[in-house]
């Protein structure tokens, strides 16, 4: 049991910082293009007043900010919604705990504590990508593309993600790791689901096929998906088509069925010989089982009826209630890192 408790919980912690980093990145890069190409095309199609366009490009950072669940603690801090704010706040404010900054050092944090259990190429990999960023501006993301800047934080995850896949034991330290890897993604892959749809529900969810394309294409390009979707779907883009992709394809890996058939796969690969634990341990691989279960009985047809997104907040909620089961099972409550 030597790895449980504080171990575990850190552990699980740096798979779901890191996890979390290159999600962010993607929402908040996807979100930043798909609300500027919206705005304009609809500056195209018809002359705005200055009050408009600034009221219009207010809505389009708090929609930002709202993706990343951050709305109250943005606002007890900010008073409007301005560029160069928001992207600071969500970005480098270390005062804003899933700011990338934050997600970083924390990760980097919980990995100091198990520099002895772990490669050294993760430490190496971590300690220079925290020491990059948090050397950024605010200013460096307006005199850069952000596209650029958003790409980076996804080339250092992917490098640290792939030390871990190159050179850690099969463990438990291991599978702790991509246990919340796969949870985090899991969730981030919803939220922008969640996300994208309540934009588009906003912007044109249901108005036809040329108001809903940016939308599905963003969905599409926040997963990394777009390609692989064209192989499986080359000619048509459909709600439908789309939300069954990210929901339910078995093969792509940024996909909920992937993610928690993964994580189910890495729960079960835990070896725990105290007792009590392992009844425990037991309960949460049943729990996860439900919400496969769940996720088994969604039918296409489902998807595609169901525009205010209950069926992928129902899916969420699940998630979210694993995060919950795991840190009782295994962490010392009172300590879990959010």
């Amino acid at each position: 049991m030597a790895v449980l408790n504080r171990n575990a919980e850190a552990l699980f912690w740096i798979g779901r910082y890191m996890e979390r980093a290159e999600n962010h990145a993607r929402l908040i890069d996807v979100h930043y293009h798909l609300q500027t190409e919206i705005e304009k095309e609809a500056a195209l199609g018809a002359a705005s007043s200055e009050g408009s366009k600034h009221v219009e490009s207010g809505s389009k950072w708090l929609r930002i900010v709202d993706a990343l669940g951050s709305r109250a603690a943005y606002e007890a801090q900010y008073s409007t919604y301005s560029e160069m704010d928001v992207l600071g706040y969500i970005t480098l404010d270390r005062d804003n705990p899933n700011s990338l900054v934050s997600c970083v050092s924390h990760a980097r944090g919980n990995l100091r504590t198990l520099r002895e259990k772990v490669p050294s190429e993760l430490w190496d990999t971590i300690n220079a990508f925290y020491l990059w960023l948090r050397e950024k501006q605010v200013d460096d993301l307006s005199k850069e593309s952000p596209h650029q800047f958003f790409g980076q934080i996804k080339e250092w995850t992917a490098l640290f993600q792939g030390n871990a896949q190159s050179v850690m034991p099969r463990e438990n330290e291991w599978h702790f790791i991509e246990c919340g890897r796969y949870l985090e993604r899991a969730e981030n892959t919803l939220r922008i689901m969640k996300s994208v749809g309540n934009s588009a529900l906003v912007g044109g969810w249901g108005a036809g096929a040329a108001a809903e394309y940016p939308y599905l294409q963003a969905i599409l390009k926040s997963v990394s998906g777009y390609q692989t979707f064209r192989r499986y779907h080359a000619d048509a883009i459909s709600v439908e088509g789309i939300v069954e992709f990210v929901v339910l394809n078995a093969a792509f890996p940024r996909s909920v069925h992937f993610s928690l058939h993964t994580l189910g796969e890495h729960l079960g690969g835990i070896e725990l010989h105290d007792k009590q634990l392992r009844a425990a341990h037991e309960r949460i691989i049943r729990q996860v089982s439900k919400v496969k279960a769940d996720l088994a009985c969604v039918e296409r047809e489902d998807l595609g009826l169901d525009r205010e997104g209950a069926i992928v907040s129902h899916l969420f909620e699940s998630c979210q209630q694993l995060g919950v089961t795991f840190a009782k099972t295994f962490f010392r409550m009172g300590e879990v890192s959010a």
